[in-house]
């Protein structure tokens, strides 16, 4: 059971600091810019990997579990229940944010600025990124150790600053949900839902023809 809440609280602090971080810009005339945003969604994923790292590996995104489901890190039963707890988490931290800012009119929803074969694509391109990093830092199914909070989180701010403005770099089907519902903005929601799973999924086979199939890596 801990592992589960572990992964509904490290998935709503991600999107209640990363999409609020959306919002106060928004407030107060892009104080923090799309540089200071994609920061805090980096800086969200490094602290939250230092936290519950041990407990429930820190996943925090559906399309991670998956990937590690098909590498058979984890096992049916705990993906189902991670990706359900993520997506609870998601959408709670969501509507705190409608809660708190009741009159703003964005919470950070996905929706692609450029074309939407463009975008589709940047998921999963950005998306095979991160999970390859994050296969690469772990042991098993979790991530943790010294660096790998440093490592992860330094992906996701990169890939936020550079994919931000061409598809949102979301990378992380619930980080998309919960945002949308709060939002009641689905344009293009199944861009968000299907591209990371499919980058995320791909990363699997490369790391193990680097790797090799029997790798079991080591903490950093």
């Amino acid at each position: 059971m801990k592992k589960y809440l572990a992964e509904a609280l490290g998935t709503a602090a991600l999107v209640f600091t990363g999409c609020g971080a959306v919002a106060v810009d928004s407030i107060y005339e892009g104080i923090l810019g799309h540089v200071g945003i994609s920061i805090v969604f980096g800086l969200i994923i490094m602290v939250m990997i230092y936290s519950y790292g041990n407990v429930s590996g820190a996943h925090f995104n559906p399309a991670v579990t998956i990937a590690f489901y098909i590498g058979k890190r984890i096992n049916l039963k705990d993906s189902l229940l991670y990706i359900v707890s993520q997506f609870i988490g998601a959408t709670a931290a969501a509507y705190s944010l409608v809660l708190i800012f009741p009159d703003v009119a964005s919470y950070g929803p996905t929706i692609p600025s450029a074309g939407l074969w463009q975008s589709f694509f940047f998921e999963i391109i950005l998306t095979f990124i991160l999970m390859t990093v994050i296969l690469n830092v772990s042991t098993g199914h979790m991530e943790k150790g010294i660096m790998a909070g440093i490592a992860i989180g330094g992906t996701v701010a990169l890939a936020s600053l550079f994919g931000g403005p061409v598809s949102g770099a979301s990378m992380n089907p619930a980080r998309s949900l919960g945002p949308a519902l709060a939002s009641g903005n689905f344009t293009h929601f199944w861009i968000y839902m299907v591209a990371p799973i499919i980058g995320a999924a791909i990363a699997v086979p490369f790391l193990h023809i680097i790797q090799g199939k029997k790798t079991h890596l080591k903490n950093i």
